[in-house]
C-alpha cells in the first residue's frame, strides 16, 4: 500500500485542504495520509510558529498522521527519510510551478506525484509541466471540487473577527478564536 503524503504551511489548513487530502485518500486507495506540516517552508513565509501550525493541522486533519516536516524543500524530505511507494500530493496550482522546485526530477525518482485537478482549471498549463518531465509516467491526476478557500483570506477575516464558516474546519475555527490567532495582539 502507497504511502500517501501532503505537505504545506497549513497557516492555516483549511476547507480546501481537507477535500484535497479526503480525495487523495479515495484516489489512492488509502485509509490515513500523512500530513506534512513545513517547520520552515522554503517557498513561503508563514505567520504562525510551527508548533501552533502543527496543532491546527491536527485538528484539521484527526483522522491522519500529522507531524512536523524539518526539510525546507520536498527533495530533502524524500532523500531524509523512507518512505514505502509514496505519492506526494499538491493541488493543481502548485504542479503548475513544479519545474520550480530543487530538483524536480530526482523528486520524481523518490515519489510519484498525485495532482488534484478541478473543473475550470487551464489543463493546457498542466500539459506543458507533464510534456517538460522525464518521467510523466510518475504523475496521476484526480479530480476534486472547487473551493473557495485560501489562507491569506482566512488571516485576513480572523485579523478582523470576522466568521470563518465554511472555509476552515470547525475545529480549526475554535482555536483560531479561542487563541485569538491571526489578530495581531
Amino acid at each position: 500500500m502507497a504511502v500517501v503524503l501532503f505537505g504545506g504551511a497549513f497557516d492555516p489548513p483549511h476547507d480546501g485542504h481537507v477535500a484535497l487530502a479526503q480525495a487523495a485518500k479515495e484516489r489512492f486507495d488509502v485509509p490515513r495520509l500523512t500530513v506534512l506540516v513545513a517547520e520552515r517552508p522554503g517557498h513561503k513565509d508563514v505567520e504562525l510558529p510551527a508548533e501552533v501550525r502543527l496543532e491546527l493541522a491536527q485538528a484539521a486533519f484527526p483522522d491522519d498522521d500529522v507531524r512536523l516536516d524539518p526539510y525546507p524543500r520536498t527533495i530533502d524530505l524524500l532523500r531524509g527519510e523512507q518512505f514505502d511507494d509514496p505519492v506526494f500530493v499538491v493541488g493543481a496550482d502548485q504542479f503548475v510551478d513544479f519545474l520550480t522546485w530543487k530538483e524536480p526530477e530526482a523528486v520524481l525518482e523518490l515519489t510519484r506525484l498525485g495532482v488534484a485537478t478541478r473543473p475550470g482549471f487551464d489543463q493546457g498549463l498542466l500539459d506543458i509541466v507533464l510534456r517538460s518531465l522525464e518521467r510523466p509516467d510518475r504523475v496521476t491526476f484526480f479530480d476534486i471540487e472547487p473551493n473557495p478557500a485560501a489562507s491569506s483570506e482566512i488571516r485576513a477575516r480572523a485579523a478582523l473577527g470576522e466568521p470563518l464558516d465554511g472555509l476552515v474546519p470547525v475545529a480549526v475555527e475554535r482555536l483560531i478564536v479561542e487563541r485569538g490567532l491571526y489578530s495581531g495582539d
